[in-house]
């Protein structure tokens, strides 16, 4: 009898026992779980931040600036908008002008006050061909363009009429035909922008009117080796597929100076692909150079 009213009061020791113990851990389990819940909800609450506009973003769809596309480059923008990459780049304050991104809003026209003050440097400061390299800090400023707000102290000068083929008339350019070979292909908008003339390779190719060199390279696909020239304003033209370059960006040529030989680059034959554009618009060479 003892024995058994002992086990018995040890049993029922041992069953409060077990009964404290659940209590307990239940008690010590669920502030853990309130933490982590509380974690993961204040977490939620404080999502990412939202994203930083993208620079330009406040002029998108204004005139005179140009929203980046899915494959552009910066040579590709000048060429459809008519002006140098390197006048963009510095009328947009890039950094790096081989970083832009898609809907990075872009100024593709200059500013109203250095476009003012340009025509100053244009007739004071092109001497022809061979631009010196100390301008070069102007990032290849357009002759219609100059650095801003560190020109011209002199209000004088743009009384001066000296105008270079930068700044002559728009339409009085007197283009020539850029090669002699035959035309191999015409204009058509929608699959070739211009002319193909066919050719040796080394035969030269001819600036079709004054202007300075925007862009010299290879950078812009199924161009191949390409020479752009801006002639004015209104007027860029283009020749594609060289085997050589004889000219470099900033340097300004005459008509009929032979600034580069005719090749196969990103082409399936020897020839010269030649465009004109007005205001970056591909426009049919027929129309501007003589009959032959």
């Amino acid at each position: 009898m003892l024995v058994s009213r002992s086990l018995g009061a040890w049993g029922s020791v041992l069953l409060a026992g077990f009964v404290l113990a659940g209590c307990g851990s239940q008690v010590n389990r669920a502030p853990v779980e309130d933490r982590g819940t509380a974690a993961s909800s204040g977490g939620s609450m404080s999502s990412a931040p939202a994203a930083k506009p993208l620079p330009g973003a406040e002029n998108a769809g204004k005139p005179g600036y140009y929203t980046v596309r899915p494959g552009d480059t910066l040579i590709r923008i000048g060429l459809e908008t008519g002006q140098s990459w390197k006048d963009i780049s510095r009328w947009s304050n890039l950094e790096n002008p081989n970083l832009i991104e898609v809907g990075q809003v872009l100024r593709v026209v200059p500013p109203a006050s250095s476009s003012s003050s340009g025509m100053a440097q244009s007739s004071s400061g092109d001497s022809g061909s061979g631009r010196t390299v100390a301008p070069v800090v102007v990032s290849g400023g357009d002759a219609t363009v100059t650095p801003p707000a560190t020109v011209s102290p002199a209000p004088a000068t743009p009384a001066k009429p000296a105008a270079s083929a930068q700044t002559g008339g728009d339409d009085d350019l007197g283009f020539i035909w850029p090669a002699s070979g035959s035309l191999i292909a015409g204009f058509d908008e929608a699959r070739n922008k211009g002319y193909d003339i066919a050719g040796k390779a080394g035969d030269p190719v001819l600036a079709a009117a004054d202007g300075r060199v925007v862009y010299a390279g290879a950078g812009l696909r199924g161009y191949g080796n390409l020479i752009i020239l801006k002639h004015n304003n209104t007027y860029l033209t283009a020749y594609a597929h060289n085997q050589t370059l004889l000219v470099k960006e900033d340097q300004s040529v005459r008509k009929g100076q032979k600034i580069a030989e005719m090749g196969s680059t990103d082409a399936d034959r020897v020839k010269l692909h030649f465009e004109v554009r007005r205001q970056g618009k591909p426009v049919d060479p027929s129309r501007y150079l003589p009959s032959r």
